[in-house]
Parts: C-alpha cells; structure tokens; sequence
C-alpha cells in the first residue's frame, strides 16, 4: 500500500514536470516604443505573449508588469506600480489603461513571466512627453500663440483697408480710415492715419 502511494506521487510529479516548460520566452507584441503625454492615460495596452522553447504558446503563465518607482512612468488602472495577469491559450497577457504621470522622459516596464518554477523576463520602453498630442492641439487664442492671433487680425484689417483704398483710389470712408483705425483688446492697437 505505501509503495503504490509512493508509485503514484512519483507519477503526478513526473507529470507535473513533464508539463513545466524548460525555458520561457517573452516576447513584447503590443506597447514597445509608445510615446504619450504627460498627465495622460493610456489608450494602447502593453501585451506579451509567453511561449516554451519550442514556441508553443504557454497557457495560465502568471506575467507580473512592473512600472518604475521613480521619475518618468506612472500607475496601473489599480493605482498600483505592479499588476499580475494570467496567460490564456494563445500565450498571450496584456495590461492598459496606465495613468501616467507629469515626468517627462523615456521609462521601461520590467516584465516577468513564470510557469511553475521556470522565469522569463523582458523590457518594455516607452516614453513621456509633453508636448500636445494632435487630438490634445486646440485653436484659439487661449491656447494657441496670442500674438500669431493678434498678427492675423492685423493682417486682415490691413489687407482689407487697402483693398477698398485700392479699389476706389481714395482712402475709404469708414472706421478704416478715422484717426482711430481698428482697434483689439488691450493692449489698444490702433491701425490707421496718425
């Protein structure tokens, strides 16, 4: 009896082994390189895929994500600086959503991934920047370059008046041509005769 007891755990651990991989391999296939604003979330994931030697996708691997402690990085959905996924059957696990912190400059996300007492590891670059995504750009004065703004309207209010000088030959008879002349915000810009 306590043979086939010892028979029988030699058995489960032959196979136990039999179904640990010798050697893992991650490979990062989603998030390498990204670069986002400062401050933002993270609208692409990080996702790996896990496979053994033979490159056989190593489903329930347990992959841990690991953000820098320091300096440019940020925060997983969980307010957390690791998060830990499980493999499916593709090999794969990925995590997304990071808030991002308002350090710029280049960072990498430390990733290990294990299946039972075997351990792989790799590194995830990105980087964080702060200047203005294109969705982020916004047009306005508020926004963009006050004095750009401030040039345009000059511009037009001139290029109008000398238009209708043109057109006529002589100076035109509206706001244009008072002493006056056209006038934004403050400070007062005055176009116009003196």
């Amino acid at each position: 009896m306590v043979r086939s007891c010892i028979i029988s755990l030699w058995i489960l651990q032959t196979l136990a082994a039999a179904q640990e991989p010798a050697i893992l391999q991650v490979r990062v296939i989603e998030g390498e390189g990204v670069v986002y604003p400062i401050g933002s979330r993270a609208t692409r994931g990080i996702t790996v895929q896990v496979t053994d030697e033979t490159g056989h996708p190593m489903d329930a691997a347990t992959v841990g994500f690991r953000l820098p402690e320091g300096g440019p990085g940020g925060t997983f959905s969980t307010g957390a600086k690791t998060e830990t996924v499980t493999t499916g059957a593709d090999g794969r696990a990925g995590v997304w959503g990071m808030q991002w912190n308002r350090t710029v400059g280049p960072f990498e996300i430390r990733i290990t991934a294990m299946k039972g007492q075997t351990r792989a590891g790799t590194l995830c670059s990105q980087y964080l920047t702060d200047a203005l995504a294109p969705h982020q750009a916004r047009v306005g004065p508020r926004h963009g370059h006050p004095w750009l703004w401030v040039s345009l309207a000059l511009a037009g209010a001139t290029a109008g008046s000398l238009a209708v000088t043109g057109l006529s030959g002589k100076p035109a008879q509206g706001a244009a041509a008072s002493s006056t002349g056209v006038q934004l915000g403050a400070p007062t810009i005055t176009l116009g005769h003196p």
